[in-house]
């Protein structure tokens, strides 16, 4: 099991979908953690919460309306493998959180979907929270089904974490599974 090394703390990082970015193109945003990984000591980072927030730049609001051309969504997935830009399906083990605002822009309705918490897909066996034994982390954002408006959209994930410090085999357990998703 997990033995939690540190009280919760928060990582943040955005990503910048540039304007007029059309539907189906990525960006993405990297989060080192290599200050909190360590192999000998079996220090890895046990992610309890993602939240997604979407703000249009650079005025910094929630004014979905402007963020893109027309109805569609902007599609977010948080990851502890490179995926190469890609967003990956839910049953990968990569994938630690995953979201998308979706935009009506004929009725004037947005709603805010997060579609996967960390706590209810990390391996259950060792902890109810996500456990990274990587030291990256990948954001991706995307917009699904039209372009994005006439400003950049940043999407940034506010992440609560803990350090903690895993026995060799659950260590160990943790990689195999990580890497076989590569």
């Amino acid at each position: 099991m997990a033995e939690a090394m540190t009280n919760s703390f928060y990582l943040t990082e955005s990503v910048v979908i540039p304007a007029a970015t059309a539907s189906g193109t990525s960006t993405q945003a990297t989060i080192d953690l290599s200050a909190y990984i360590s192999v000998p000591q079996g220090m890895a980072i046990a992610i309890g919460s993602v939240d997604f927030v979407y703000q249009r730049v650079p005025t910094f609001g929630q004014d979905v309306d402007q963020m893109v051309a027309g109805n569609g969504a902007i599609s977010v997935q948080l990851t502890d493998l490179n995926q190469g830009n890609n967003l990956v399906r839910a049953d990968n083990q990569s994938l630690v959180a995953s979201g998308a605002l979706i935009i009506d822009q004929a009725n004037n309705i947005a709603s805010n979907e997060t579609d996967l918490y960390p706590d209810n897909f990390g391996p259950s066996k060792l902890s109810e929270q996500f456990l990274v034994v990587n030291d990256t982390l990948y954001l991706t954002a995307m917009p699904a089904g039209t372009t994005i408006g006439a400003s950049d959209v940043a999407v940034t994930a506010r992440i609560r974490a803990s350090v903690v410090k895993l026995s060799t085999k659950d260590w160990m357990a943790i990689a195999i599974q990580s890497t076989a998703e590569a």
